[in-house]
């Protein structure tokens, strides 16, 4: 397992940063203030659309909410790109969560999402972890290569948009954005916390919890 050494993110016990963002699945906006005080959050933060593995895990995490509305825990994601261009897409691909844009990433700061630097050991480590994280190719792929192939594979094209995000969040020779799951209780306390890679190490890359996973999560809500 090939670990990697990533900043902490926003820690349980610790008040859920505000926000007020673009609506990304239609217009308006959303807030954090939306949800306290009426009920338990699952905030989800993605890269943005050019990312075939963010927007399988926001699939993912639609599959998710029905169990976890039954405990009185609803979901909102947020997408880390500009909300028309949001918007568009999911016009075409409706999302079965709540999702707002983010293009400056002030949510990613203000969680504190890890973003690492991309030393030449990263790198090494990038080009030899080979991952399929949905278990849908014919064999894994290097990380360096799987974004490629899975947009190869859905047809999608980068736009000048998805181009203009790579270049904010995801650099080779530069850093890496990774992505985050916070559970906040309706007080705004945050309660837990998964970070992309910090269990596995690399080969965590593009991995979304499981429903049993964030099921067991929500039962730190009743301790």
């Amino acid at each position: 397992m090939a670990m990697m050494e990533l900043s902490p993110s926003l820690q349980p016990g610790e008040p859920a940063p505000d926000f007020t963002l673009p609506a990304a699945d239609r217009e308006g906006t959303v807030s954090l203030a939306d949800y306290r005080g009426r009920s338990p959050l699952l905030l989800a933060l993605f890269r943005g659309l050019y990312c075939p593995m963010c927007r399988r895990n926001i699939v993912q995490m639609g599959h998710a909410r029905e169990a976890l509305q039954a405990l009185g825990i609803e979901m909102l994601g947020i997408i880390a790109t500009k909300p028309e261009h949001a918007r568009l897409y999911f016009g075409f691909r409706p999302p079965r969560v709540p999702m707002a844009a983010d293009p400056d990433m002030v949510t990613f700061q203000a969680y504190s999402v890890p973003k690492p630097s991309v030393t030449p050991e990263l790198l090494e480590t990038y080009q030899s972890t080979r991952i399929d994280p949905d278990n849908e190719l014919s064999k894994p792929v290097p990380i360096t290569d799987v974004a490629v192939t899975l947009n190869q594979l859905d047809d999608y094209e980068w736009n000048e948009t998805d181009l203009d995000d790579i270049q904010q969040q995801w650099q080779w020779d530069g850093s890496t954005q990774l992505i985050g799951q916070f559970l906040i209780d309706q007080g705004g306390i945050v309660r837990w916390v998964n970070i992309e890679c910090a269990k596995e190490g690399a080969a965590g890359m593009g991995k979304f919890p499981t429903e049993a996973e964030l099921l067991a999560a929500a039962r730190v809500l009743s301790t």
